[in-house]
């Protein structure tokens, strides 16, 4: 039997390698690539997402014969891409803007086998209740928000923000399972 492929990670997530790893594959590697991550004027959230994955992609220089992932979660209202919260008055703007409002978030995924690439962007609908200043206030001092896109993470204290979800959970988690591990199958990596 041969044995399968390295697989490398090109991503700073912790969020990603334990969705992996709960998945039943372990990364070889992890690797934090480089990127600019600045949205371009008039990019859609979406093009922007694939962008910046396929960047990381090529930017993470992995070694030949090895299968490498990437990807990019982005948080829209509408054609407005949301920060990666890095303070906490974005993590309050945000929380501001998504409040009593539905929203996308957007998971480009791409795995590359020397030049070969295969990528898939996921979209999960999002509705949050409307948010009182004192559930903004509290979310803001655990810190959650900090260096997550859109200010939130719905693995934690968040969820309780959820009036209702469309789409995959794992989406908004950082990493679309379903998706993720059809395109490492086609990479030749399978889940045990």
């Amino acid at each position: 039997m041969d044995a399968l492929p390295r697989l490398v990670l090109a991503s700073a997530s912790p969020r990603r390698a334990a969705l992996l790893r709960q998945a039943g594959i372990e990364p070889s590697e992890i690797l934090t690539p480089s990127v600019d991550e600045t949205p371009r004027k008039s990019e859609a959230p979406r093009l922007y997402a694939l962008r910046v994955t396929l960047d990381k992609l090529r930017a993470a220089g992995a070694p030949e014969g090895a299968v490498v992932l990437a990807a990019d979660t982005v948080v829209a209202c509408g054609r407005r891409i949301l920060p990666k919260a890095e303070t906490d008055e974005e993590v309050a703007s945000c929380l501001h803007l998504l409040s009593g409002r539905r929203h996308i978030v957007l998971t480009a995924v791409a795995v590359g086998v020397g030049e070969k690439i295969r990528n898939r962007v996921v979209a999960t609908k999002v509705n949050f209740k409307r948010l009182t200043p004192a559930e903004i206030q509290s979310y803001v001092a655990s810190g959650e928000g900090l260096g997550k896109a859109g200010g939130y993470a719905i693995q934690g204290r968040a969820e309780a923000f959820v009036r209702q979800i469309n789409g995959s959970y794992s989406n908004v988690v950082g990493l679309p399972l379903y998706e993720t591990l059809g395109l490492l199958t086609g990479a030749g990596l399978r889940a045990p």
